[in-house]
Order: structure tokens, then C-alpha cells, then sequence
């Protein structure tokens, strides 16, 4: 097996040159680029950038959505022994300067004018950044600034030297070794400043090939690239394990066209986040509730059989003659048709990672024919530790260990792992390399779970998060406010959740509703409402909202271990947590810590017994202004139940 990108890359070109690599939609068409374009491609922009001035082991950053020619330069950058450094493209200048200077990046390949801005607003904050080159020359034509070129120029003064110098791309292809730096992918920095994680050629090769051979991904499957490059699960599925299997990557238009060719490509392979899995799903129940009442009864009736018996069909079980008749004419009603409308046709395989995932989300994919799985790992990992086989699909683990990877527990319930996929280190931070990575080799996760009787990872919360409620009720009792958090997201009407307990007396949590969904519940309820903060304060929501969460406490009283975490108190906030405004990460990972200092006056009347509070906050607009929201908040209290005693 080959053993860097840019020589499985050209291993691609050399044995299917026609094949199609990857497709991009510009103006609704769909392009395709085949092996040989991709590889001719490649070869002129590393001559170019060598051109340029790139050496081995100088850091590249490239920003932008997943588009080809961002690829090709990130595969030019390892053909020459450098490396690529992918930031999020939706991330505001400043939060880009750090990994910038961090690595010391010369050279920067964005998409567009929009990030052709961002690196000109800080390039007197990153003075070494001579060269900037952008993909997309749309409102670039009279920018005059030094050092800025297009992806265009640079390939053509590439293919010019490749004329002189036919041999000296692959020359430098084939100095580069399984263990030099491919790549670098800075975390998203929710204590700090990020962190640069290093991976060689070998970590992520090695991860992408156990992941496809797990799933027996080959060169006729299609995927759909729409996640953040920068995001290390979607480099791995559109990036690793691209050239590993061969398969076809399909870039969409835009992020709002993503639905569209969903539909368009029917991917085979397919990942998400659970937020997207619960937008999808959102949006059909909205579509439904809107329907005749015909069509309605007819929904309700094939998914309550779908509920029954499409979980065990899809894991291959036999279920009764009558049932399978049922079901098969469900599948022509509503299951066919829903999982087309979805663009879910064709997939095989869908994975979900990242977050947990409702029990009632996993199931409704899995009923309706859905090979829907969850994975575990991080962007230290390479991704793959744990995998789902087909037929083990459970909602509350993360599936067994995969190829090569062995877990423990530590002493205090942390899980560690060990895993040709580890990280090589953090860049220039030999002390958190340190904490993270043992002598022996193992890796400490700050993640506590447990491998239950069957063999499978069940995830609890961060080591650091778990902690105990003190005094009243549940005094020493363990709280996880990560589980509290997802347990509560599961419900379609909550988006984000923020809880807090540890070292007091009962938990409190901060919620905000999913616009869309609590919008067309009111709007069937003739409830009117002037946007996001006037729906929020609505006395019917906050029923609305109350019943969601005492479903959860009810739930919770059940669990022996986290019957402590019962929620006592909530209010719905008046803004959306933000990534902008700093609440959330770029991944969409609340800071928790960051909103207890910024909505400090809340958490305060949470747990000093108000029952409304004022507030005014700051917010940040996407055109970059600034200006406030403020509201008087609701507080409410919530049913909590009585531990339910386990049958002895």
C-alpha cells in the first residue's frame, strides 16, 4: 500500500485516470474532475508554490468550504513536504491570527473574497504572511495588494516550470515518508488558545483504511464533502479516507443548497453531526404536522410499525409474515418516499459522531432502513477508536474498539487509549503533549465511560465536567452536565442546553428553543410572536419547554447513578448562543464556562430563587457590527422525582 497522500493520489491517477475523483456544482451543474485532472492539477500547484517559496515543512493554511482546487493545494503543500493547516472558514479574523503566527504561516490559500478580507484585516498582526491566493475571483478584480494572486496564476507559472522540469514534483513526492507531517488541525480552543494537533502521513492513513475496510468502503461509493474541512471528521471522510478508497467526494454549491444535492448525489456513505440528523428530522415533522389529515394518520400509523419492528429489520433480524407484509407496504408509502426526500436513498452506511444522540433520533433513522451508526473518537485520534458493526447499532454506546486500538479505564473512570492513529504531538506545547500522552503510549481522553457486558464504550461526560451535587436532596450525588445537555437536545424543540450543579445544591439549566420548530408549533396555536426573544418569554412555551424537561428529570430519576442530575430550575434564553459572540465553538460545542461568567446574573437568579430576571447583552452581527438584546427572563421551576430503587 502506498504510503503518503500524494502517492496514493497518483497511484488513483496511474490505474483510473478517467475515473471521477471529485465533483464540484457551480451554477447548478455538477463538475466532475477525474483522477488525471486532479493529479496534472496537483503537480502544477506544487511547482508553483515551490515556485513561490514553499519549503519542506513549512506550515500552508487554507480556508474555505470543501471545494477541489482547496484540495489539490492541500495535497500540492504534502507533494513538497509541507504542510497543510486548515481553519474554519465561518471563523472571524482574529480568532485566526494565533494559529497563524503559531506556525509561522508564509502562505495562505483561501476560497474567496470573504476570506480574502480576513487575512488582509490581520496581516499587520501576522507580518510574515507574504503570500495569500484565492480560488473564487468574484469581487477580487481590483484588489492590488502585495503578494496576491489567484489559484489560476499560480498553477500556470507551476505548469510552466513542470514544462522545464518534468521530473521534479515526483521527485519531491518521493522523498516524502509515512512518518513526516501531513497534516495539522488546531482544536477549538474552549479553555484557551487552540492547539495545533500534528498527524503524519501513517496516523491518518492507517485510521482511514481501518475505517473503510470496517464499512467495505470501495471506489463506487459517493459522498457529500458540506462539514467544515478544518473539522478533522470531515477531512477524514472526505479527505483520508477519499484517497484511500477511491471514491467520489461531491462538493454542493453552497450551504444552502446542501438539501438540494443531498437529493441530487444520493450519497452511499454519509455523516453527520446529531444536530443535522435532528434538523432533518425536525423538518419532516413540520412538513407532516402541515399535511392533510389523511396523510397524517397515514404517517403516524407507518411509523408506529416502523418503531415496532424496522429497528431489528434493519439489523437483519426476522420479524413475523404479517409484520414484513406491513412493513413492506409501509416502505412503499412512507419509508421509500421519506428516505428519498431525505437524499438517503442510496446511502449504505450513515455515521454520527461528536455528540450524543437522542434514543428516539437513532431509532427513527434505523426504523425507517437507515444503517444509521455511531463512531467514537477526537481530532488527537485520527477519528477512528470505536466503530458500530451493522448489526450492534445501540443508542447509548459508541460501539468496540476498531482495528488496532486498545482501551482502559484509569483509576478515575477516564478512558485512554492506544492506537497507530494517535497524534504525533501538540505544536510547540511540549507540556499539554505531555499531559495527554504517557510514556507507554497511552492517550488520555478527559473523557469518563465504561465498556459494558457486550463489549461496547458507553460515554458518561468529561472527566473534568463530572462532578457532585452538594447539600439537599441528592447531597454527594454525581452530576454530569453534558448528559443532562443531551438529554435534553434530544427533544426537537430545545437547540442548546447549558447546565450547572457541581458544588451546589440542585441543578440549574439555561436552554434555548429551536426557532424553527417552537415557530411553527405557535404559528399551528395562532400564537403570535415578533422573533426569536418575544417567542422565548411565551408563558405557552415555557409550559411547553417544562414538559420536555421533567420528562428528563423522569428519566434521570431511573438512572441510579445520575438521579442527582435532575433539573430543578430553567429559563430559556433570550438570544441564541452564538459561536460569534463566543458561547459556542466553532465545532458547536457550548463553553460553559465562558456563559457562566457572561450570564453570571442569570445563574445567580437561577439558584437565589427569583422567578424573573433583566438582562442586556452584547451581540455581534454577521456584517461585523455591534449591538443588544435585552429582556426580562422568566424563571421556572421543574418537577423532580424520587429515585426509582433498581428491582433487587
Amino acid at each position: 500500500m502506498k504510503t503518503t497522500f500524494p502517492q496514493l493520489l497518483m497511484a488513483h491517477a496511474q490505474s483510473r485516470p478517467h475515473a471521477p475523483a471529485m465533483r464540484e456544482k457551480e451554477y447548478g451543474i455538477w463538475q466532475t474532475t477525474t483522477w488525471r485532472q486532479m493529479a496534472d492539477l496537483v503537480r502544477d500547484l506544487a511547482a508553483g508554490l515551490h515556485q513561490a517559496g514553499l519549503r519542506r515543512h513549512e506550515h500552508v493554511v487554507v480556508i474555505g468550504a470543501n471545494r477541489p482546487r482547496l484540495y489539490a493545494t492541500m495535497l500540492a503543500a504534502q507533494s513538497l513536504g509541507a504542510v497543510p493547516v486548515p481553519l474554519y472558514q465561518d471563523a472571524v479574523g482574529g480568532e485566526c491570527v494565533f494559529p497563524i503566527n503559531n506556525a509561522e504561516v508564509r502562505f495562505a490559500i483561501v476560497e474567496d473574497q470573504e476570506q480574502i478580507d480576513k487575512m488582509l484585516d490581520i496581516r499587520e498582526q501576522c507580518p510574515q504572511l507574504e503570500h495569500l491566493y484565492f480560488d473564487d475571483p468574484r469581487g477580487l478584480r481590483h484588489y492590488d495588494q502585495p503578494g496576491l494572486a489567484s489559484i489560476d496564476e499560480l498553477a500556470a507559472a507551476g505548469h510552466a516550470y513542470n514544462q522545464q522540469h518534468p521530473t521534479f514534483v515526483d521527485d519531491q513526492i518521493a522523498q516524502n515518508q509515512p512518518d513526516d507531517v501531513a497534516a495539522m488541525f488546531f482544536t477549538s480552543g474552549t479553555t484557551g488558545n487552540p492547539k495545533g494537533v500534528v498527524h503524519t502521513h501513517h496516523t491518518l492513513i492507517d485510521r482511514a483504511a481501518v475505517g473503510a475496510a470496517f464499512d467495505q468502503l470501495t471506489d463506487r461509493d459517493e459522498v457529500l464533502a458540506y462539514l467544515p474541512p478544518a473539522w478533522i471528521g470531515q477531512n477524514i471522510f472526505s479527505y483520508a479516507q477519499w484517497l484511500v478508497a477511491g471514491y467520489v467526494v461531491n462538493c454542493p454549491e453552497s450551504g444552502s443548497t446542501v438539501t438540494i444535492d443531498l437529493k441530487e448525489i444520493g450519497p452511499t456513505y454519509y455523516f453527520a453531526p446529531p444536530r443535522v440528523f435532528e434538523g432533518l428530522l425536525t423538518s419532516v415533522m413540520i412538513r407532516m404536522e402541515d399535511a392533510g389529515v389523511l396523510k397524517r394518520k397515514m404517517f403516524h400509523a407507518c411509523m408506529a410499525l416502523a418503531r415496532r419492528v424496522g429497528p431489528a429489520k434493519t439489523d437483519g433480524k426476522t420479524v413475523g409474515l404479517f409484520d414484513s407484509l406491513l412493513y413492506a407496504i409501509g416502505n412503499v408509502l412512507v419509508y421509500g418516499p421519506l428516505r428519498n426526500n431525505l437524499g438517503f436513498s442510496r446511502v449504505r452506511v450513515a455515521y454520527t459522531a461528536g455528540e450524543a444522540i437522542g434514543p428516539d433520533l437513532f431509532s427513527f433513522y434505523r426504523s425507517i432502513g437507515i444503517n444509521l451508526k455511531q463512531l467514537y473518537g477526537s481530532t488527537e485520534t485520527a477519528v477512528f477508536v470505536c466503530l458500530q458493526p451493522d448489526h450492534e447499532a445501540r443508542a447509548d454506546t459508541v460501539g468496540v474498539p476498531c482495528d488496532g486500538v486498545e482501551i482502559k479505564l484509569s483509576e478515575t473512570g477516564e478512558i485512554l487509549v492506544k492506537s497507530p492513529g494517535l497524534l504525533k504531538e501538540y505544536y510547540k506545547n511540549p507540556k499539554a503533549t505531555a499531559e495527554v500522552l504517557s510514556a507507554d503510549g497511552w492517550y488520555h481522553t478527559s473523557d469518563a465511560g465504561f465498556i459494558d457486558a457486550s463489549g461496547h464504550l458507553k460515554i458518561i461526560d468529561r472527566v473534568k465536567d463530572v462532578g457532585r451535587i452538594k447539600g439537599g436532596a441528592f447531597d454527594n450525588a454525581m452530576f454530569a452536565p453534558k448528559y443532562v445537555e443531551n438529554k435534553l437536545k434530544f427533544f426537537s424543540h430545545i437547540k442548546e442546553a447549558v447546565a450547572y450543579g457541581d458544588g451546589r445544591e440542585k441543578v440549574c439549566v439555561m436552554l434555548n428553543i429551536d426557532f424553527d420548530a417552537v415557530g411553527n408549533w405557535a404559528e399551528r396555536r395562532n400564537l403570535p410572536y415578533a422573533g426569536y426573544t418575544d417567542l422565548a418569554q411565551k408563558s405557552e412555551v415555557y409550559e411547553l419547554i417544562k414538559a420536555c424537561v421533567e420528562k428528563v428529570n423522569a428519566d434521570l430519576s431511573r438512572d441510579e447513578l445520575l438521579a442527582g442530575s435532575q433539573i430543578s430550575r430553567f429559563l430559556v434564553l433570550h438570544k441564541e448562543l452564538d459561536a460569534d459572540d463566543g458561547e459556542l465553538t466553532r465545532t458547536n460545542k457550548v463553553r460553559r464556562g465562558f456563559i457562566a461568567d457572561k450570564y453570571q446574573v442569570l445563574v445567580d437568579a437561577l439558584y437565589g430563587g427569583k422567578t424573573e430576571q433583566f438582562i442586556d447583552t452584547q451581540v455581534k452581527f454577521e456584517d461585523g457590527r455591534t449591538g443588544s438584546v435585552s429582556a426580562t427572563l422568566r424563571i421556572a421551576d421543574a418537577l423532580t422525582f424520587d429515585p426509582v430503587k433498581a428491582a433487587a
